[in-house]
């Protein structure tokens, strides 16, 4: 899928919806390791930025982002319109993070 064809937007510039193809999502339950705890609980002591919880989060993203696509393209769209992400922590150190849209299928104008 073109990336340029997926949007927070509830539209595409330039494209019309030829068909609206449902809700999509994708889906990821990540957990942070002991390793990474401690680094982290080492990096907080000095603040600033994170670095270890940065680049697990944004693991999660991208997988969920990937598996967000591939449920699109499943069923058939060219496009996703009106993508949002959301996160909850399940337990303690483990959390589920979600990126959901609508899949549409496109022309241009």
């Amino acid at each position: 899928m073109d990336y340029s064809l997926i949007t927070t937007s509830i539209s595409l510039e330039g494209y019309k919806v030829v068909k609206n193809l449902g809700v999509v999502r994708g889906i990821t339950v990540r957990s942070r390791s002991v390793v990474g705890n401690v680094a982290g609980s080492i990096q907080s002591l000095f603040g600033g930025r994170l670095s270890i919880y940065v680049e697990l989060c944004e693991r999660a993203r991208e997988e969920a982002f990937q598996l967000l696509i591939q449920h699109a393209e499943e069923r058939g769209a060219n496009a996703i319109i009106n993508v949002r992400y959301d996160a909850n922590e399940i337990m303690n150190g483990i959390t589920e993070v979600l990126a959901y849209g609508t899949a549409v299928f496109v022309e241009k104008v």
